[in-house]
């Protein structure tokens, strides 16, 4: 079973910048394309950023383009979302998910595997 594990979220004011890590327990074929997800209270869980497996194709919400950059090192199983120009209204947990497919979609149901979540509070 594969184990997914985010850290670097917290509190920043609105302008600011946070990296999230998402760190795999293992390499496995089961993650191939990877992706990003957040959810703010009394919202349903949408998606953000997604990568394929060699990190040469990456999809982004509209919401996010030209803000936050997904990416991977794959040595170290580890997923990254480097995240700038914080707004309000990117406060939400956000959690990383893998499948085992190819294709970096935005669909939350296509995800197998996820973590556990940490939170991103952006203050204005």
């Amino acid at each position: 079973q594969v184990q997914l594990v985010e850290s670097g979220g917290g509190l920043v004011q609105a302008g600011g910048s946070l990296r999230l890590s998402c760190a795999a327990s293992r390499r496995t074929l089961s993650l191939n394309a990877m992706g990003w997800f957040r959810q703010a209270p009394g919202k349903e869980r949408e998606f953000v950023a997604a990568i394929n497996w060699s990190g040469g194709s990456a999809n982004y919400a509209d919401s996010v383009k030209g803000r936050f950059t997904i990416s991977r090192d794959n040595a170290k199983n580890t997923l990254y979302l480097q995240m700038n120009s914080l707004k309000p209204e990117d406060t939400a947990v956000y959690y990383c998910a893998g499948r085992a497919a190819t294709q970096a979609t935005g669909v939350p149901s296509d995800y197998h595997y996820w973590g556990q979540g940490t939170q991103v509070t952006v203050s204005s």
